[in-house]
């Protein structure tokens, strides 16, 4: 007997590969079996690239079998053209007898019409196999349609006595190991975009990149009010876009957008506007202010908190934030708690 969870435990694998390059599309990957044994696979690499099940089905040598064998994909296949054809048509056109899928596809250009359409062509369609797990991969992607904001992941790092700055920081300061940085630049990596406020701007002079990983740049964001921030610093250089929120003026160049926003509601106003430019995920490394705005307004989906040896005795205190502990680890001597929103 096929095993259902094993098959689609791959799709997520091979789904998972492709993290920080198919936004705005969800991850996706897919696996043929015939006769209890894997015959292709496939996952969607990149953005305006083939769709996993196009790839799964261009990987199987012997395509006389795909009509005798099931297809496993953790998202519903979908039923629109968009940058390419739709994905159900192909898997009726080669006549492949079965589906199994982990989650249904919530975007509405989908939602549930890919499996309405094979089941109308004569598929046996299963539907939820290993579902929660399947949407967790694609938590970005649900939040962005659901909710109709980005998937939101506040980031700092704050000292053992629970400091997140020292008292009157003059120049950049770094609180966790190497180890940690590389790990927090593979994040950004991960995401659409990168915010912080004025205040880290000015301080610390970031470039918000991920020089330190292979990867993309995130488009960087900063809330600049007044627009005092100095356009000499790292935020405005040529190695990747940055949006600037203002009170001032709406206006774009080659690298930089400023974008014209009313100040009260701030960041609701801020998750609107980002929507509106596709962006389906943002991390949040601002300043302990910037982050507590977030948390105040209850617009966060997950916290990553560094906690490091260092003793500062006094400073800027670390955000106040109350959800569920779902993982605590230690990387390179530094303690990493990750909370959910719930």
């Amino acid at each position: 007997m096929q095993n259902e969870g094993n098959f689609m435990k791959r799709c997520i694998e091979l789904a998972s590969k492709a993290i920080g390059y198919t936004s705005p599309n969800p991850m996706v990957g897919s696996v043929i079996v015939y006769d209890g044994d894997i015959i292709g696979e496939g996952y969607h690499e990149k953005y305006g690239e083939a769709h996993a099940e196009v790839n799964a089905i261009n990987s199987v040598k012997d395509k006389s079998l795909l009509s005798k064998s099931t297809l496993y994909v953790n998202l519903e296949p979908c039923a629109h053209f968009g940058k390419t054809p739709p994905c159900s048509n192909l898997i009726i056109e080669h006549k492949i007898p079965k589906v199994v899928i982990g989650c249904v596809d919530t975007f509405s250009e989908v939602a549930g019409k890919g499996i309405q359409k094979m089941k109308d062509a004569g598929i046996e369609v299963v539907v939820g196999v290993l579902e929660e797990e399947s949407r967790v991969l694609n938590k970005r992607f649900f939040t962005f349609h659901e909710k109709k904001r980005p998937y939101i992941t506040l980031k700092w790092a704050e000292s053992k006595d629970g400091y997140i700055a020292p008292k009157n920081q003059t120049e950049p300061f770094w609180m966790t190991s190497s180890e940690s940085k590389k790990i927090v630049h593979k994040w950004r990596a991960e995401e659409d975009a990168i915010l912080v406020g004025r205040i880290t701007a000015e301080k610390d002079n970031p470039s918000l990149t991920v020089r330190e990983v292979e990867g993309k740049n995130p488009t960087r964001i900063v809330i600049d009010k007044y627009l005092k921030l100095d356009k000499d610093l790292n935020l405005f250089n040529s190695e990747a876009n940055t949006l600037i929120f203002n009170s001032i003026k709406s206006e774009e160049n080659r690298e930089n957008k400023f974008i014209k926003i009313d100040f009260n509601n701030l960041i609701e106003n801020i998750l609107e506007e980002l929507y509106k430019l596709n962006i389906q995920s943002v991390i949040i490394e601002g300043g302990s202010t910037t982050l507590q705005s977030f948390i105040d307004n209850n617009l966060w989906d997950e916290a990553r908190v560094f906690t490091t040896n260092k003793t500062l005795n006094e400073g800027v205190k670390s955000p106040n934030i109350e959800g569920e502990i779902t993982s605590e680890e230690e990387i390179g001597g530094d303690k990493l708690k990750t909370i959910t929103n719930v």
